[in-house]
C-alpha cells in the first residue's frame, strides 16, 4: 500500500512538473521559449508576452504593444521593433505614453546593447552627457533614412543605453524630445545600410 501511495505522489509531482515548465506554441514563426508565456497554460506568468493575429507582441507598462522582432532563449533576450516615427512630423508613435516604459515589478529591464538615437529636443537636453554634435549618428539618420526626414533641422542626440541610465524607460515627451529610434548590436562607425533596428529587452531567470 505505501508503495501505491509513493508512485501516485510522483506521478503527480511529474504532472505538475511537467505543466508547469510547459512550453507555449510558437507564434506567427517564432518560437516562445520558457519561462515566456503567451497564455496560463503554459511559460510562466510573469514572464508575459502576447500573440496577436499571428504576431508575437510585447506590452509595455503604459499599454503599447511593440512586436517582438527575435528572441535568444540562451542569453535570455528578445528584441522589439521601436516605433514609428509619424510621416511628416517628428514625433512617434508611443509619444502620447511618453515613450516606452517597462513595469519595474515585471523581470524585463532594457539591455546595455542598445544605441538609442532622440529627436527634435529642446536645448535642455545639451546639459546632459550625449552626444548632440554635428556628428551624432542621429543626423545620417535624418539625412539617409526617410523615417528621419520630418526630423530634420531639430535638435537630436545619440547615446549608448548603459548601466548608469534607467533601464525601463526610454522617454520621449512635448517640451523634451518628441521622437527616438534605437539600434542593436550596432556600432555608430558602422554605416547606416548595416544599421539593426530594434530595442534589445532581456529578462532575469525565473530561479
Amino acid at each position: 500500500m505505501t508503495t501505491v501511495l509513493i508512485l501516485v505522489m510522483l506521478l503527480s509531482l511529474l504532472n505538475h512538473g511537467s505543466a508547469f515548465f510547459r512550453v507555449c506554441p510558437d507564434c506567427g514563426g517564432l518560437q516562445v521559449p520558457y519561462p515566456l508565456s503567451t497564455n496560463e497554460d503554459c511559460g510562466d506568468s510573469r514572464y508575459r508576452i502576447h500573440c496577436n493575429s499571428g504576431n508575437l507582441e510585447f506590452l509595455s507598462a503604459t499599454g503599447v504593444y511593440y512586436k517582438i522582432l527575435r528572441i535568444d532563449p540562451c542569453a535570455r533576450k528578445l528584441v522589439i521593433q521601436p516605433p514609428v516615427i509619424l510621416k511628416d512630423t517628428c514625433y512617434t508613435s508611443d509619444l502620447p505614453e511618453w515613450g516606452l516604459m517597462l513595469d519595474e515589478k515585471l523581470p524585463f529591464n532594457i539591455s546595455t546593447q542598445n544605441v538609442v538615437m532622440l529627436f527634435n529636443c529642446s536645448d535642455n537636453i545639451l546639459q546632459s552627457p550625449l552626444n548632440c554634435s554635428m556628428n551624432s549618428i542621429c543626423r545620417k539618420f535624418e539625412e539617409v533614412v526617410e523615417e528621419g526626414r520630418g526630423c530634420m533641422n531639430t535638435l537630436c542626440c545619440h547615446y549608448l543605453k548603459d548601466s548608469a541610465m534607467t533601464s525601463h524607460r526610454i522617454r520621449v515627451r512635448l517640451g523634451g524630445c518628441t521622437a527616438y529610434t534605437c539600434l542593436v548590436d550596432s556600432q555608430p562607425r558602422d554605416s547606416v545600410a548595416s544599421w539593426k533596428y530594434g530595442i534589445e529587452l532581456q529578462w532575469s531567470p525565473p530561479y
